[in-house]
């Protein structure tokens, strides 16, 4: 197993925000899954210096889109004050949050999504999409999968320009992301510019070396990877299903990626397989794997902030460029 001494300053302030996620997954009943995943995280200043904080300059509303049982699915909307609604040329970057498909949460994400919004100038759209045990796959798919689609052709109520869109998301909002933009491209709908996967779950197998390399990582541990998949699959789901592993769906003819890895991370090697096989189809992918950090660290900038202003800078600059009215 590896060793992760030498990160060891990284590896505390780190622990330190996860710590207010309380237990890991695996020690988790049904009610305490329920606490955990609408526990706001606290914003007293020593957190909030590791999380980062939203940025006063974006304004947050709220919609919803419908799905396709009737259900409404809650969106958290962001758009840069200085882009006043005469403004609709502005593009729009669908997120979907982490958390293993059973925990997570719209509000903490807001430090990530203010950002891309005011350095991408978009709107950004989160999607409080129905999660595991109650909701097994693939209704948080199908969510992501309305939620765009319903977006996409209500550009009017966003005012924006819903002809130049991104998927974004980290971890199972990677995966999720990167599900979409399969089915999105199976429905023939061409509005996606860009995807960007953060440290993204791709094979639900969990065949990826860094499985086993990194099974005792700090925040994320192959033991809780399993208990998150069982929870989100259920009994007799096929784990090659691409509505789950997008590394076994068809890829030609997606739009390009960026795709971040975390080089202490279990899910490295997802990332990485997902890039190769993307550029091995056609498709145009950057692909960066961050040294010395673990999992999530993208919700984590203050914890290594090099690190996380060089991600950030990377991520947003991308999706800029894709989603820019000359590209």
């Amino acid at each position: 197993m590896r060793s992760y001494r030498g990160v060891s300053h990284l590896i505390a302030a780190v622990s330190f925000a996860a710590t207010h996620r309380g237990p890991p997954i695996e020690a988790l009943d049904h009610d305490g899954i329920h606490r955990a995943r609408t526990a706001v995280r606290p914003t007293h200043p020593l957190l909030s210096w590791v999380t980062g904080r939203p940025d006063p300059a974006v304004g947050i509303t709220f919609g919803t889109a419908p799905a396709r049982d009737d259900h409404e699915i809650p969106l958290r909307i962001y758009r840069p004050r200085a882009l006043r609604d005469s403004r609709t040329d502005v593009p729009v970057v669908m997120w979907f949050h982490g958390g293993g498909w059973v925990l997570g949460n719209v509000v903490d994400d807001d430090p990530i999504c203010t950002f891309l919004a005011a350095q991408v100038e978009a709107v950004v759209v989160s999607v409080d999409y129905r999660m595991a045990p109650e909701h097994r796959a693939p209704v948080a798919v199908n969510d992501c999968v309305d939620a765009t689609t319903w977006v996409g052709v209500h550009g009017d109520v966003l005012h924006a320009d819903t002809a130049r869109m991104a998927v974004a998301g980290d971890s199972a909002g990677g995966n999720l992301a990167a599900v979409v933009a399969q089915v999105l491209r199976d429905h023939g709908d061409s509005r996606l510019r860009h995807q960007a996967l953060i440290y993204p779950a791709t094979d639900a197998t969990m065949s990826s070396p860094s499985v086993h390399q990194n099974a005792n990582a700090p925040i994320l541990t192959k033991r809780s990877m399993v208990t998150f998949r069982d929870h989100y699959l259920g009994p007799g789901h096929d784990r090659r299903d691409p509505l789950v592993s997008p590394l076994f769906g068809r890829l030609e003819g997606l739009p390009p990626a960026l795709v971040q890895t975390a080089d202490l991370d279990p899910l490295r090697d997802d990332g990485i397989r997902y890039a190769e096989a993307l550029r091995a189809a056609g498709v145009p992918a950057r692909l960066t794997n961050y040294l010395k950090v673990p999992h999530g660290f993208a919700s984590m900038p203050g914890a290594a902030p090099t690190v996380g202003r060089q991600h950030r800078w990377e991520l947003a600059t991308e999706l800029r460029s894709a989603l820019s009215a000359t590209a």
